[in-house]
């Protein structure tokens, strides 16, 4: 608008500009992840961020700020007046995710366990999701059972009470998304997680956090086994 009287053309109280900003780098941020994770880009994907820019109907400033976020989660590598390089992972990086994933959801399944005050609030959304993924399996809906269980892993580490715990396993879960989508219709009916799912909880709402830790760790060593093997028959390499 003109300021009265000089001509000049005013624009919006610094807080807004301020404010909008990180809402555009976040709503980049999330866009761009999403496409990595239901391989729009898939894995050794490379483009500028003027390309990226334009397929997410954005701006170059906060892409190439999400980009740098998403190089941080080890998603892409940001390369020097080329753009960015989507992140390729081998079977051997997914073995090492699996079993940082095991420890970590381990950790977290006996911090819930052992806390009555985290315990309450963890097992209405855990319960919840017990539900819709025995729904999903009813229905043969594979696609809801995955977001099912991608729910319940994140809900088991983010009511754990440590954040920084949770911030590492959203990290590379993120990291193996890709490779879990891609193998989802060529593995087992997962009766079997589900009935994992269900023994976590129950060690949880009884307090028990050794058998809690244990169930959880194991649920997550079940997956690997069950996944490396299937990635070295189909011969995939680059994930």
């Amino acid at each position: 608008m003109t300021a009265r009287g000089t001509g000049l053309i005013v624009g919006p109280p610094s807080e807004a500009i301020e404010a909008k900003a990180p809402s555009l780098v976040e709503d980049a941020y999330r866009a761009m992840k999403t496409a990595v994770r239901d391989n729009v880009f898939p894995p050794g994907y490379q483009g500028s961020e003027q390309e990226i820019a334009i397929r997410l109907g954005m701006s170059r400033t906060p892409v190439h700020e999400a980009l740098i976020r998403l190089q941080e989660e080890g998603l892409v590598r940001v390369l020097p007046k080329r753009g960015i390089l989507v992140c390729a992972l081998s079977p051997a990086d997914m073995r090492e995710i699996y079993d940082l994933i095991a420890t970590l959801e381990g950790l977290a399944a006996e911090l819930l366990a052992g806390d009555e005050a985290l315990r309450r609030p963890a097992l209405e959304r855990l319960d919840a999701i017990n539900v819709d993924m025995r729904t999903a399996l009813d229905q043969d809906d594979l696609d809801a059972w995955a977001q099912a269980d991608d729910r319940f892993h994140r809900e088991l580490v983010e009511r754990c009470g440590n954040s920084r715990l949770a911030r590492a396993v959203h990290t590379v879960m993120d990291q193996s998304h890709r490779a879990r989508m891609l193998t989802l219709r060529l593995r087992a009916k997962p009766v079997r997680s589900l009935k994992e799912h269900l023994a976590v909880t129950s060690a949880i709402r009884k307090g028990d956090a050794v058998k809690a830790g244990t169930l959880a760790r194991a649920h997550r060593q079940h997956a690997r086994d069950e996944l490396m093997p299937l990635l070295e028959t189909l011969g995939m390499r680059h994930l």
